[in-house]
């Protein structure tokens, strides 16, 4: 068997690294000035293609770091994976914005959009499309968007985002008061009172002048009457007739109302 002298094994070991070091992508940003690579970032999200637009953003963040570009970089990788789907993603790097830059003049917007990213993605403003129920969808995400928003109107109430985030916000409530209502109805048909009572008595003690009260207090009306309550029963019954004088469940029980409850407001 022959064998190659060493000198040419060697030979081939060293074209062989060098072949795998001229593999190594070329960056082809490598001459371009912030400003461009800022560009060329802003024409890919403008066209849709947001995964080629982070790894751009996340160059200019590094070239230009210490500048409002570098800043106006984060802003806009967070955007990027908010709209490519990719809410963790987003919600570190506006973290981590905040974090380094409490007093820029975008936080307000950074503060809105990390309300934007919980809100469309676990609660879906126009979901209504396709009839989903939302107060079945994850309440945490909900209360997360919430409190962004809430900061948001709080620290920066002139601000250009405040408005539409005060509705989102009203939005919210009415999704998490819908939701207790939805547990209280699963346990007022499995006849399970006490239950359907206890959270009955949260969407009414919680939350004041949202569509889901009406539903909450019928719920208690007949789950008293089925306890026997009826001290309590015609308590509630003040109130819905005080407060819904025409209320359709009265009439025609859960069925009697057949608009979804987001249509409300």
């Amino acid at each position: 068997m022959l064998r190659a002298p060493l000198p040419l094994v060697s030979a081939l070991l060293l074209a062989g690294l060098l072949a795998g070091c001229s593999s190594t992508p070329e960056d082809k940003t490598a001459g371009w000035s912030p400003n461009r690579i800022h560009s060329e970032a802003k024409d890919e999200m403008s066209s849709g293609a947001y995964d080629k637009a982070v790894p751009l953003l996340e160059k200019l963040e590094g070239r230009a770091a210490g500048t409002p570009l570098a800043q106006q970089a984060q802003i806009d990788k967070a955007y990027a994976h908010y709209k490519a789907g990719e809410k963790a993603q987003a919600i570190a790097t506006l973290d981590r914005f905040m974090k380094l830059h409490p007093a820029s003049p975008a936080l307000d917007y950074a503060l809105y959009l990390k309300g934007l990213v919980n809100f469309n993605d676990n609660l879906g403003l126009f979901s209504f499309i396709s009839r989903q129920d939302l107060s079945e969808r994850d309440q945490k995400a909900a209360k997360d968007s919430f409190e962004a928003f809430s900061e948001l109107s709080t620290r920066f109430p002139d601000s250009r985002y405040t408005q539409d985030a005060r509705q989102r916000m009203t939005y919210i409530v009415n999704s998490l008061a819908q939701y207790e209502v939805h547990v209280a109805r699963y346990y007022f048909q499995r006849g399970a009172y006490v239950a359907a009572i206890n959270r009955a008595q949260v969407a009414v003690a919680d939350y004041q002048g949202v569509p889901a009260l009406e539903e909450a207090l019928y719920i208690l009306i007949q789950s008293y009457d089925a306890l026997g309550m009826t001290q309590l029963r015609d308590d509630a019954r003040r109130v819905m007739d005080k407060s819904y004088p025409q209320s359709p469940y009265m009439s025609g029980g859960f069925k009697g109302k057949s608009d979804p409850w987001w249509k409300v407001w």
